[in-house]
């Protein structure tokens, strides 16, 4: 169903007015009230039920993140830079991904695991950029971690030719694959100023380049110049996926509009993109009609109409008519422009707008999704700031219909402090070879918190899949940024 056809669907108690249109969220005129619809699009939802469900396991040691001993965490030692003055700066290091072949497996590269990671200068959060680092595969230690430098030189963006690099304020997450023919192809985030007055919205482009990678000596790699650098798919199309300048061209910047973190995969010899989004006019779009929407809310009619007349009434509800976060997906042809635009895999309309870094693969014939999501981003009642999570789903195909793991989609929860060194983000599940078991990794530290703590690796540890259930591996905590067990 259309965006056009779901307006039929509204019961107009005065017929002198119809629906407006604008920039940001549905609204209705006076006189107007959307009526109860049930439409999922073509997509699998994360619901509202489930969400509230998944409150009553957030103390179930099965999803808990592990407790980390402050006094053993350091810093990237090697995540150094000098600035413009010549000052020697020591750098956050946030969101990491690994080299990963194309099971998802680590890449080992002549005897190196590589990963890519967003970092800067702790005192700019304007700095953000994306950095090589590398050690020997056999080596744990984070100490053992070398940092290569910064992917782009400053000016690689405008040697491109590409006009929506040559805007490129900053380089956000995304993914690396070693591809068949040995090479490292980088796939990543490129975000423009947010500069209104100019028509500028921070526009976020899926973006990829070959980075090429020399070994001068048997202890070091070098980064040796980016080659085919270039944009894939620009700010969303609006009828899969919401654009910005629809989310903020009506003037109004309290949406929170994503296009960003391209995950790479492989599936019958295709290639495709995996990435975060907002939802567009043709996959359930975002406004008041989306709180009629029972496909949104999960379990009854009768769960239905008592949790839309709590929202209806509460102070979440500009925020969850505005929510309409999606996992999307693209097929991209052999020289990484886009083939096909695809429908969302999942959608999370009412509940948040943000399902941060997704991270697909495939393990025992199943697809196996998960996503970085804040409470603080959340519209249910009972889930607050402090609740971190890593929400997961599967499904028999990548088309879907992505179900639930653990009855909810919980799969990891922490609602630690955010001033606590140990509080940690950006969860991310590394398949193993022959084996159950994944490797987590996320980051530590909130930007800027300390002075001498910095946004570091954190600890990894293991998690168990098994069909449609998952589990923290009792006393499998790694080392800081580890990638294999």
């Amino acid at each position: 169903m259309n965006y056009r056809n779901m307006a039929k669907k509204v019961a107009v108690v005065s017929l002198s007015t119809a629906i407006l249109l604008g920039g940001g969220a549905t609204t209705f005129a006076s006189g107007q009230t959307p009526s109860d619809f049930k439409e999922t699009y073509g997509t699998s939802q994360i619901t509202r039920y489930d969400m509230k469900q998944m409150i009553n396991q957030h103390n179930d040691p099965k999803y808990t993140v592990p407790k980390f001993d402050a006094s053993t965490i350091k810093n990237v030692e090697s995540a150094k830079k000098v600035d413009e003055n010549g000052k020697q700066i020591d750098m956050d290091v946030w969101d990491t991904w690994p080299l990963q072949n194309a099971d998802g497996t680590v890449a080992e590269y002549k005897g190196y695991h590589i990963v890519f990671g967003l970092a800067g200068d702790p005192k700019n959060p304007n700095d953000t950029f994306i950095y090589m680092f590398y050690k020997k595969a056999d080596d744990q230690s984070i100490d053992a971690w070398k940092n290569a430098g910064r992917v782009f030189e400053d000016d690689d963006k405008f040697k491109a030719n590409d006009k929506y690099l040559e805007r490129q304020s900053e380089e956000w997450s995304g993914s690396a694959t070693f591809t068949s023919e040995g090479e490292v192809r980088l796939f990543y985030t490129n975000r423009e100023a947010f500069k209104p007055d100019q028509d500028r919205f921070g526009k976020q482009t899926l973006t990829t380049a070959q980075v090429n990678l020399s070994q001068p000596d048997s202890k070091t790699l070098e980064i040796d110049g980016v080659e085919d650098y270039k944009s894939i798919f620009e700010g969303g199309d609006s009828k899969m996926y919401q654009t910005v300048e629809k989310a903020f061209g009506g003037g109004d910047y309290n949406d929170n509009h994503t296009f960003r973190d391209p995950h790479y995969i492989e599936e019958d010899g295709r290639k495709y993109l995996v990435f975060e989004a907002n939802t567009g006019t043709e996959t359930g779009y975002q406004g008041e009609e989306s709180l009629y929407n029972q496909a949104y809310y999960g379990k009854s009619n009768a769960f239905f109409q008592d949790e839309k007349k709590k929202l209806l009434a509460s102070d979440k509800k500009e925020t969850a008519e505005k929510a309409n976060g999606a996992i999307g997906i693209i097929e991209i042809n052999d020289d990484y422009s886009v083939k096909k635009v695809m429908k969302p895999l999942i959608v999370s309309n009412t509940v948040t707008d943000e399902i941060e870094r997704p991270n697909i693969f495939k393990k025992d014939g199943k697809w196996y999704l998960f996503t970085s999501s804040r409470g603080s981003k959340m519209t249910i009642d009972g889930i607050d700031d402090k609740d971190i999570y890593m929400l997961g789903y599967s499904a028999n195909s990548l088309d879907g219909p992505f179900k639930p793991l653990n009855k909810t989609g919980i799969v990891l929860h922490q609602d630690q402090d955010p001033k606590d060194i140990t509080w940690t983000y950006a969860h991310y599940a590394i398949p193993q070879e022959n084996s159950d078991n994944v490797v987590v990794t996320s980051y530590m530290t909130n930007r800027g918190f300390f002075e001498d703590r910095k946004s570091t690796f954190a600890p990894s540890f293991e998690m168990n899949i098994k069909g449609p259930h998952t589990s923290v591996v009792k006393n499998s905590i790694l080392e800081q940024g580890q990638l294999t067990k």
